[in-house]
């Protein structure tokens, strides 16, 4: 559905649309010349888990948490991010949005990344030169 008229769009009703564009964001990420080795190389991101861990955040964080299952906090996601690798992750999140959705939960999630990356931003008080890739 990547790059449909704005117009063909749908919102984000389901956990298939979650993962929709969990799996869009995170190509993106694997795709970006930044984050990849961010994540990849230096973080050593385990995609399996971190996928699960994506997918149960992004559904709780839209459609509230479900009964047994547990809902990872922001802190929890292990995002090896900060400063301007932090706003390009979230360019990234809100281009993997609109390619593929539209309407009111899909401007929930694009104000929900905004203020994760911020509360990401913010977790990083001292610069820590091994998360920031040049």
């Amino acid at each position: 559905m990547a790059n449909a008229p704005a117009s063909a769009l749908t919102d984000i009703t389901r956990e298939a649309d979650v993962k929709t564009l969990v799996d869009t964001f995170c190509e993106k990420v694997n795709q970006d010349e930044v984050l990849s080795p961010a994540f990849n190389a230096v973080a050593r991101v385990h995609w399996p888990h971190h996928l699960f861990t994506l997918y149960n955040f992004w559904s709780a964080a839209l459609f509230g948490p479900k009964t047994g299952r547990q809902s990872a906090a922001a802190r929890d996601l292990g995002l090896p991010l900060e400063g301007p690798n932090c706003r390009r992750w979230q360019t990234l999140f809100d281009a993997a949005v609109r390619e593929n959705f539209a309407g009111p939960k899909a401007e929930e999630a694009r104000r929900k990344v905004l203020n994760l990356g911020a509360l990401l931003d913010a977790s990083f008080p001292t610069r820590n030169p091994t998360l920031t890739v040049s």
